[in-house]
């Protein structure tokens, strides 16, 4: 079952870890410069926590050129104080000013304040500060309607939701097999491993 009407490429990132992060933490402000500041890309955070439900040429439909990035502003407290309970990526999930923005973004990479963040900067900048996008001025930061990065743990159901997002763990981690949405989870990974064979 194909869910876009384009062509879509999907492209990992990967990059060193420091800070106790995933390496994504920092490698999707690089996009921009991967991309030699040309066209729109998206990031969403790592594809295992994470279910697009909708095509995907919908989000992309969306670019306003006015803008560096358009991200779901959420604005909320985790209800949870840790993350990935019972495995041993478990740790504390801090809550931060913006938390999730960048979870799930649509980038204008042409838009010339990315030019503003050079290697140096994404080399020495606390995680932090880059997640909270602490490099733009917050005219340049659009809005997305918030069922692109609906987030199950902390929202709950959502029959609209259009990419679902489980930012403290997975359905597939016994902790949070009951979790919000958790059948939309298993539903798509029975799809998937049955499209692989």
């Amino acid at each position: 079952m194909h869910r876009t009407r384009e062509a879509v490429a999907f492209v990992p990132l990967s990059g060193p870890q420091r800070n106790g992060s995933n390496a994504f933490t920092y490698a999707r402000f690089m996009v921009p410069f991967l991309s030699r500041h040309r066209g729109w890309a998206i990031f969403a955070d790592a594809s295992c926590d994470m279910v697009c439900r909708a095509d995907i040429s919908e989000l992309f439909d969306l670019q306003d050129h006015a803008y560096a990035v358009q991200v779901v502003k959420h604005d909320y407290k985790t209800m949870y104080p840790q993350k990935y309970v019972g495995t041993e990526m478990e740790s504390p999930n801090v809550d931060y000013h913006r938390k999730n923005w960048a979870s799930l973004m649509l980038i204008n990479c042409e838009h010339p304040a990315w030019r503003r963040l050079d290697m140096a900067d994404m080399i020495s900048s606390p995680g932090q500060d880059l997640l909270r996008f602490a490099f733009l001025n917050d005219h340049e930061i659009g809005e997305l309607p918030r069922v692109w990065n609906w987030l199950a743990d902390e929202d709950g159901e959502n029959d609209s939701a259009k990419i679902v997002h489980w930012t403290t763990g997975i359905p597939a981690f016994q902790h949070y097999a009951d979790a919000p949405m958790a059948d939309v989870w298993a539903a798509e990974a029975l799809r998937v491993t049955h499209v692989a064979k």
